[in-house]
Parts: structure tokens; C-alpha cells; sequence
């Protein structure tokens, strides 16, 4: 396993703003990828939420094992997190989303009342990873492009206030990872589901590692995918790769490297099938 790494100076900068921001805040919306929710979260966010309401947004559900995404719903909610299942892009389970709001802060709203304050609005902060789709969800759940989003991770940048409606407004914030991955899975993961910036990565050890994790946990899915059955390790696997889906060099010597990046982008793009590369029981996390 490669070692995955990567945390850009602006990172830095921007836990220090959320610090001061938390002040301001009654929620934090933390988007998680469904494939990956705990190596998709920043421990830094737990720190700097303590003491708020918290809801967890399992995004890019639709692109994750649904088996899986009920026990990480089992898992947080156990944990004491809200938490709501949806695909920011097409907006499926974002209508459920003010309901829960209100739900999160039910105490944070009892106090208001009982000082006289009426119909405050909930003030959250959206948070997450890079390339977890935080600016998709916010452009979709407002209805209306209101942040720069992208394909690359840290594409947004500065602080953005959206205002959604009389009941809630939401601060949106940069994607942010942490200064080192203990666990050098937890980067592998990453770097799997694109959250780490593929120009620093080696896509064929990438290609060889998310093999490796499909021969053992869903070897149907690349049987059905690439039509192999012959191979017995992850590199003969990625020549029979070369071979079925004709990626030559000159000479016809087998283009390793363009049958990695075939592996990695038929991943994150959900056609190997519903794919999750983490789930509580796999790892322990079930206390």
C-alpha cells in the first residue's frame, strides 16, 4: 500500500476560520461520502463542533452498497448524530432535510422561545472533505447556483453565507483534510473516491489497491464489469484489463496505465455497481 498524503497551506487557514465561525453557529452539517463515512470525516471537525448539534449527510448514497448504508445509519444514529442518507446531485432526500434541521436544534429553538426570540433562523455550518459534493448540496438544496463548485478537490475557498430561508441559513466552508493520515487506509480510501489531488498520486498502485479490495469484497462486480475470471493476482488482473478492453501500447505491449485509470474513474463513477469500501462491522467500528 502506497503512503497517500496530501494537505494544501490553505487547509490550515481554514480550521482556524471555522474556529471563529463555530461562534456564530447552531448546527453542523457534516457531508460525508457514503462509500467511505468514517474515513471521509475530519477528527478537526468533531473537535471543532463539540457542543453543537449535529447532522451527517451521507452523500452520494445512490453510489454506495445499500446494505452498507443502512448499518452506518444504524452506526450514527446509535452515536447520537442525526443523520439523512442522500445524492446531492439529483436532490434525492434533500426535501427531508429542514424537517431534521428543526429536529437537531429542537433545544437550541425551546430556548429562543422561552427568551422571547421568534423565528430566529438556524444558523448551520456545511462542512466536509474535499470533493464530498458540500457546494453540489448546497447549489441544489437552495435551488440555485449559489457556490463555485468543481471536480477538484478545494475548489471553494472563502466563506459564503446562503440564506435558504426564514428558518435556516447555511455558512459554507472550505473542504478540509488533516495534517497526516494515522492510518495509512484511511488515505488509500480517500484517494480512491478522488478526495485526495490525483496529481500527487501513482494511479496504477491506486488501480492495484482498489483491485485488491474488489477481488475480496465484490469480485462479481469486476467479473460483470471487465469480464474476467482467468486471473489470480491484481496485476494479471489489470493485463487481462489491457487485453479485453484493447489498451495497447505500440507493439502491442499491454497500457497498464490507461487500464489503471479505466479502474479508478469506473469506481468513483459507480460503474463497477453500489460500492462501499468501509462499513462498521468490516472494521469494528461497533462498540
Amino acid at each position: 500500500m502506497k503512503n497517500y498524503q496530501w494537505y494544501p497551506g490553505h487547509m490550515t487557514k481554514a480550521i482556524r476560520q471555522m474556529q471563529e465561525d463555530i461562534k456564530l453557529i447552531d448546527l453542523v452539517i457534516e457531508l460525508v461520502d457514503a462509500r467511505i463515512p468514517l474515513s471521509s470525516r475530519n477528527p478537526e471537525i468533531d473537535r471543532v463542533g463539540a457542543h453543537k448539534a449535529r447532522l451527517i449527510l451521507l452523500n452520494k448514497a445512490d453510489l454506495a452498497d445499500p446494505v452498507a448504508n443502512q448499518s452506518w445509519n444504524d452506526y450514527f444514529t446509535k452515536a447520537g448524530y442525526h443523520l439523512l442518507a442522500i445524492n446531492a446531485r439529483s436532490g434525492e432526500g434533500l426535501a427531508a432535510i429542514n424537517r431534521i434541521v428543526q429536529e437537531a436544534c429542537r433545544d437550541k429553538i425551546a430556548r429562543d422561545l422561552k427568551r422571547g426570540i421568534k423565528n430566529r433562523p438556524v444558523r448551520a455550518m456545511v462542512v466536509g472533505i474535499p470533493n464530498v459534493g458540500k457546494s453540489t448540496f448546497i447549489n441544489s438544496f437552495a435551488g440555485k447556483a449559489c457556490t463555485k463548485t468543481g471536480n477538484k478537490p478545494g475548489v471553494t475557498r472563502g466563506k459564503q453565507w446562503i440564506r435558504l430561508n426564514k428558518q435556516l441559513e447555511l455558512l459554507d466552508t472550505p473542504g478540509v483534510l488533516w495534517p497526516r493520515f494515522e492510518d495509512q487506509a484511511v488515505g488509500m480510501r480517500l484517494a480512491m473516491i478522488g478526495s485526495i489531488n490525483d496529481d500527487i498520486i501513482d494511479t496504477g498502485e491506486l488501480a492495484l489497491d482498489i483491485l485488491d479490495f474488489l477481488r475480496e469484497h465484490y469480485p462479481a462486480a469486476v467479473e460483470k464489469r471487465y469480464g474476467i475470471t482467468n486471473a489470480t493476482d491484481n496485476h494479471g488482473m489489470l493485463t487481462e484489463i489491457c487485453i479485453n478492453r484493447h489498451c495497447y501500447q505500440r507493439g502491442q505491449t499491454p497500457d497498464l496505465d490507461r487500464a489503471a485509470t479505466i479502474v479508478v474513474e469506473d469506481l468513483r463513477s459507480g460503474k463497477l455497481g453500489r460500492i462501499t469500501l468501509e462499513t462498521p462491522e468490516r472494521h469494528g467500528y461497533f462498540r
